[in-house]
C-alpha cells in the first residue's frame, strides 16, 4: 500500500476543489517543497480531535489528495499555496515522524466516472454557475463542469454552510447522484433559473 504525507486540517477537501494554504511550520514547508519539486501530492484529512497547529489526536478515515497549482510569498513572508483536490483515499494506518509530519498508509477509493446531472437538478447547477461567476478570480481557477453530478455536488458541499461532519459524510459517499439528492433541497432556486 502506498504511503502519503498527510496535512490534517479542520476542513474537508473534495476532488476538484480549491484549497488555499498559508504555510509556516517547518515540517509542512519541507513536505510541500518535496511535492513541488517532484510534482507529487499530499493528503488532506479532516481533524476530528485536536488542533491544526498542535497535537492531532484523531482524523477522518477518508481524505483527498491535493496537488499544488500555484504558490507565492505572502506579505507577511509566509508561503502561500493554492491547491486542487485530486483523488479520494482511505487511511489504513498512520504514523508520525520525529519532526511531527504525519504519514499514512492508504488505499485509493474508486473515482466516480462522470455522471450526467439529473433533469430535476439542472436548476441547482444554474444557481451554482451564477455563484461561481460572482466568486471572480477564485472561481476562474476551478475546472467547471456543470453537467456532471459529482462535480456539482462537490462544489455545493464546499460552498454551503454545512457542518464539517456532514461534509465528511458527503465526501465518503461514492454515489454522486445520492450526494445531489441530499444537497439539492438545500438550494432555493430563483424563478428565472427554473425549467
Amino acid at each position: 500500500m502506498p504511503e502519503l504525507a498527510l496535512f490534517p486540517l479542520r476542513t474537508v477537501l473534495f476532488p476538484g476543489g480549491l484549497l488555499p494554504l498559508r504555510i509556516f511550520e517547518p515540517r509542512y514547508v519541507d513536505m510541500l517543497g518535496r511535492c513541488m519539486s517532484e510534482g507529487g501530492e499530499f493528503g488532506v484529512v479532516l481533524i476530528t480531535d485536536g488542533a491544526e497547529s498542535g497535537a492531532v489526536a484523531a482524523m477522518a478515515e477518508v481524505g483527498t489528495t491535493a496537488r499544488i497549482i500555484d504558490f507565492n510569498t505572502l506579505p507577511d513572508g509566509l508561503l502561500g499555496l493554492m491547491c486542487r483536490g485530486a483523488r479520494r483515499f482511505r487511511l489504513c494506518s498512520r504514523r508520525q515522524q520525529g519532526d511531527g509530519l504525519h504519514l499514512g498508509t492508504i488505499e485509493w477509493l474508486a473515482g466516480s466516472p462522470p455522471s450526467a446531472l439529473a433533469a430535476e437538478h439542472r436548476p441547482v447547477a444554474r444557481v451554482l454557475g451564477r455563484v461561481l461567476k460572482e466568486l471572480g478570480g477564485t472561481g476562474q481557477l476551478l475546472q467547471v463542469n456543470l453537467d456532471d453530478a459529482g462535480w456539482v455536488a462537490d462544489r455545493l458541499a464546499e460552498l454551503l454552510p454545512l457542518e464539517r461532519a456532514v461534509q465528511q459524510e458527503l465526501l465518503e459517499l461514492d454515489d454522486p447522484q445520492e450526494r445531489m439528492r441530499r444537497l439539492a433541497p438545500l438550494i432555493e432556486v430563483p424563478e428565472e433559473l427554473r425549467d
